[in-house]
């Protein structure tokens, strides 16, 4: 194992050459937290491509891929769906904007209780899925590399090489390491589906060996098109207004760039899911019997130690570039949306700076600390995403509606939407579809219009700001 060890080493030490690197980019705030909004089509496409790819889409598709075969790759397709929306409906008018945050978008709109719960909701959320980065890496690193790392030693190297990134270079550090990370996570997964369908003796042989059932390959059934359909409900919504997300159109050199960028880097992300479930077919050919979870390193002990590094070095690389700008995300809602709120003093240039590390420092600790602390989090992940459904619908309306909207719409629509979440989880009667997904659309939407009707006071317009 000394091989893959050497080849992930040389990658971290790379990454932090390029972190370096960004630090002369950065000469304010707006550049560590938003790139000096200075990302062309190919920064931003690798942003949300990188974004996308972590250890939900490569582990947790591999897994799902075991038990489901093929079709587990729509996760990514979902996705994939969500990028390219976004990139054809709202990237370029967020962009214009001139924001820095997702509930700054909607406070300019609504009432302060609108704008306060909105950070609350987006800061918890990003927060859980970051903290989901660290136990991936953990899980990656101990499974791969056993007679290196152990669970805890592996999610520690993990969250230090993530937090280092964020701190030294900020964002730009974030889209330049990304270039590297798409192109390492593409050669090592692509290498590594090639390899263990080789040594399986091919699909032919594959097909032959594989526990009973025609769904291995279908492109639906395994999964079941109500799972999927689920999927893309929830993926394309939560792509208009997860804050890791737009921030990444925030920070577009301009409204072309935010929106050809989310064009080309859902087409990045959608090949990525079915290559994973590959790993996931193979491993259930050959090791019937095994934890669903280690399919993906299971099948990963018996190719070449080499490509055995390059996948190694793929897998993590989904890992840093999502938690890198989920950790952004966060601080950037900490930043914008609370300090400057509640602390409303000038700073000079090098001081809000530093100010910025210091937050962003202290939001990677929190979600270390979650990460050691809470199980399970990978399950609830698309229900907690699930709550992105009011936030994507004061998007839309406030985009490209605006007369519906009331000063309370976003805090009766957001608390709804969190009401309702809770409900689903304690009161079991209410869950009458198979994904909340289904029935928070409606809730928004009836609490949206019933604000219409209700609340005489129009919202605010939104202008051209410049943060």
């Amino acid at each position: 194992m000394i091989l893959p060890l050497v080849i992930l080493a040389s990658y971290i030490v790379v990454l932090y050459g390029v972190s370096w690197y960004a630090t002369k980019l950065n000469t304010s705030a707006l550049g560590f937290l938003l790139a000096d909004r200075g990302f062309p089509t190919g920064i931003v496409a690798v942003m949300i491509a990188g974004l996308a790819i972590g250890g939900a889409s490569t582990i947790g598709v591999a897994e799902n891929a075991y038990k489901s075969g093929l079709s587990a790759g729509w996760y990514n397709g979902a996705w994939a769906a969500g990028a390219i929306v976004v990139g054809l409906l709202t990237a370029a008018r967020m962009r214009k904007l001139e924001v820095a945050t997702i509930p700054e978008l909607l406070g300019r709109c609504f009432d302060t209780p609108g704008r306060v719960i909105g950070v609350a909701g987006q800061v918890l959320l990003q927060m859980v899925i970051t903290s989901l980065q660290y136990v991936a890496g953990g899980v990656i690193l101990s499974s791969l590399l056993p007679e290196v790392f152990t669970y805890r030693t592996g999610m520690l190297a993990s969250a230090v090489t993530f937090i280092g990134i964020t701190l030294i270079g900020g964002y730009w550090a974030a889209g330049l390491s990304n270039v590297i990370n798409v192109i390492v996570i593409y050669v090592g997964i692509v290498t590594g589906a090639i390899l263990c369908v080789s040594h399986a003796g091919g699909f032919g042989a594959i097909q032959a060996t594989l526990p009973p059932g025609d769904f291995w390959f279908d492109p639906i059934q395994g999964v079941g098109m109500a799972a999927v359909g689920a999927w893309f409900a929830v993926m394309v919504t939560q792509a208009f207004t997860t804050q890791a997300v737009g921030q990444i159109a925030f920070a577009a050199k301009d409204e072309k760039s935010a929106s050809w960028g989310f064009v080309v880097g859902g087409l990045l992300i959608l090949p990525v899911g079915f290559l994973c479930a590959i790993f996931g077919i193979v491993a259930a050919a050959r090791f019937p019997g095994i934890e669903p979870a280690m399919a993906l390193p299971r099948t990963l002990l018996e190719i070449h130690p080499l490509a055995a590094g390059l996948v190694l070095a793929g897998l993590w690389a989904a890992d840093v570039s999502t938690a890198v700008g989920l950790l952004l995300g966060s601080s950037t809602l900490v930043i914008e949306d609370i300090w400057k709120r509640v602390f409303r003093q000038e700073l000079s240039r090098s001081r809000e700076l530093l100010a910025s590390r210091v937050i962003t420092g202290v939001i990677s600790l929190d979600t270390y600390g979650l990460a050691t602390t809470v199980a399970g989090i990978l399950k609830t992940l698309l229900l907690g995403l699930t709550l992105t459904t009011s936030y994507t619908l004061l998007v839309l309306f406030v985009l490209f509606a605006p007369r519906f909207c009331r000063r309370s719409s976003a805090s009766w629509t957001i608390g709804t939407g969190i009401l309702f979440l809770a409900l689903w989880q304690f009161v079991p009667a209410i869950r009458v579809v198979p994904h909340p997904i289904w029935l928070a659309w409606p809730v928004a939407l009836v609490t949206f219009f019933a604000v219409w009707l209700l609340d005489p006071r129009p919202a605010g317009r939104l202008g051209v700001g410049a943060t």
